[in-house]
């Protein structure tokens, strides 16, 4: 199964609306915790359990935590790449 940038970008994009912690501006550089959008551990978990849902696997339960939504995004295309 391949994700598209824009699929995985969207659900991000829909998780921080509906925690009301949507950045300025959306990017790869965009900072998930403290001194980007502030998601907390719960939050967190629940994004996890999102991309889970989605894609069928998720980042954060492949080892180390990513920090941006770039670094998420990179983890699919790597999962995409390694599945074609």
């Amino acid at each position: 199964m391949t994700n598209s940038t824009t699929d995985v970008e969207n659900v991000i994009r829909e998780y921080l609306t509906m925690v009301e912690k949507v950045p300025e501006t959306f990017d790869g550089d965009v900072k998930l915790f403290a001194d980007g959008v502030g998601l907390d551990s719960l939050e967190t978990a629940e994004l996890s359990a999102i991309l889970e849902d989605h894609f069928g696997n998720d980042p954060y339960s492949a080892g180390d935590t990513p920090e941006t939504v770039g670094e998420i995004l990179r983890f699919y295309s790597v999962q995409g790449a390694e599945a074609s």
